[in-house]
């Protein structure tokens, strides 16, 4: 392990939950283009699960995945998000676990908000190209409506 590894994975982690914002009249949310980047499309024996999925179900590939959260953050006018803790890193070799907890604000068209703290955990697995998660668990709790703003003051915005 090397400072320079667990830097560059932190910096992934971050940029991934920064990758999911929505701008108010941007453009429709894409989930390759703002998100792929960060996810292992070779790898066979990915497991990506979300319990803010009403679902709660498990993708096997980046593809799934973007079928399950394309479709919600197109109903979203905005979503922001703020690093509140983390990340935490530990690599070894060709795979490195990190490890966060955001906040976010998501407001759909219909101009219901709804705020989450979620602790995200990423298994990367580092390849020619660089790191790409290959496994990812987030669990979610729903923020109450006096709780979102102060959670989202307290985090860390973006870059």
């Amino acid at each position: 392990m090397t400072d320079e590894q667990t830097t560059a994975v932190a910096d992934l982690h971050t940029d991934w939950v920064f990758g999911w914002d929505v701008e108010e009249d941007g453009p429709p949310f894409v989930f390759r283009e703002r998100a792929g980047r960060f996810y292992d499309w070779e790898t066979d024996d990915a497991a990506l699960y979300d319990d803010f999925d009403p679902g709660h179900r498990i993708a096997r590939g980046p593809a799934e995945y973007g079928d399950i959260w394309q479709p919600a953050f197109r109903r979203m006018r905005s979503a922001r998000h703020g690093v509140a803790d983390g990340p935490r890193v530990v690599v070894d070799g060709s795979l490195a676990a990190s490890t966060l907890v955001f906040v976010a604000r998501l407001e759909m068209l219909d101009g219901t908000v709804t705020g989450v703290r979620t602790n995200s955990s990423l298994v990367w697995r580092r390849r020619p190209d660089g790191w790409r998660i290959v496994r990812e668990h987030n669990s979610s709790v729903v923020l109450g409506a006096d709780e979102i703003e102060p959670a989202m003051a307290a985090a860390r915005p973006g870059r």
